[in-house]
């Protein structure tokens, strides 16, 4: 799989922990982040990522801030884009497994990088259930979208 990464200046110092974590777990990296000691705004990546999961040229997308609230709202931004920020690895599970969700955040302020690892392996490792009940709840925000032109 092709992963998108983005991050912040709160995350530069974890965003090279996951990076070898995906990479370990046998994908690809399309990194739009930034380095440890450079400074972006969080919707900046966050809207980088959310374009490059969207369009398809990346399968999932994987985002860092402080709390991992702020980018995983701007990668919302984008249609077609389901970010939810977790700072545990039953929450990781679940997004993928009942929303589908096609982007995760997490707060580097709020995890620490043994923690971050296993919330971004049980994402990255986890499919969705197709479960009818799942995917209708996931049309419906599907149509929220397009009601709202987003």
């Amino acid at each position: 799989m092709k992963i998108a990464i983005g991050n912040d200046h709160a995350a530069g110092e974890l965003k090279p922990v996951i990076i070898d974590l995906i990479k370990e777990l046998g994908n690809e990296i399309i990194d739009v982040g930034v380095a440890a000691g450079e400074a972006v705004d969080y919707p900046i990546p966050g809207e980088k990522v959310g374009r490059l999961v969207a369009s398809g040229e990346a399968d999932l997308g994987v985002l860092i801030c402080g709390t991992g609230v702020g980018i995983s709202l701007a990668a919302n931004k984008v249609k077609g884009i389901r970010a939810a920020a977790v700072s545990d690895t039953a929450t990781a599970r679940l997004i993928r497994e009942h929303n589908n969700a096609n982007v995760i955040a997490i707060g580097a302020r709020i995890v620490g990088s043994e923690l971050a690892k296993d919330i971004i392996k049980t994402f990255l490792t986890t499919d969705f259930s197709g479960e009818e009940r799942h995917q209708r709840r996931i049309d419906l925000i599907s149509d929220v979208e397009e009601r709202f032109g987003k």
